[in-house]
């Protein structure tokens, strides 16, 4: 399993219409993200436009190329674009992935004292 954490930036202007559109995602859409293979998926955003995206799959590639393939995301992500800083192009393709440098499971199954 790999953890998948993300960044881009909404702009300030578009918080309430992105927290809207959040707040009852396409049914479509959902089962789509599901079917690609991402688990345990949340989106945190903050009062400065800065959204982080966290989820969890057996594979990323695997995951990225369903969800570039399918219909419904290509136009959720249409949908969604005009609410992005600098955005061009679809932003679950653009954005940009944060390396992780700390996981507490992974510390405590290692043995580390």
């Amino acid at each position: 399993m790999t953890r998948v954490c993300f960044r881009l930036q909404v702009g300030t202007e578009h918080l309430d219409a992105y927290r809207e559109r959040h707040a009852a995602v396409w049914p479509a859409m959902l089962r789509a993200i599901a079917a690609a293979g991402r688990r345990n998926y949340s989106l945190f955003l903050d009062d400065d436009g800065l959204l982080i995206g966290y989820y969890e799959t057996d594979s990323v590639a695997d995951a990225d190329a369903s969800l570039a393939a399918s219909e419904v995301a290509a136009a959720w992500e249409a949908h969604m674009q005009d609410l992005f800083d600098g955005a061009t192009g679809r932003a679950d393709q653009a954005a940009r992935v944060l390396p992780e440098v700390f996981n507490l499971e992974d510390q405590l199954a290692s043995g580390a004292s």
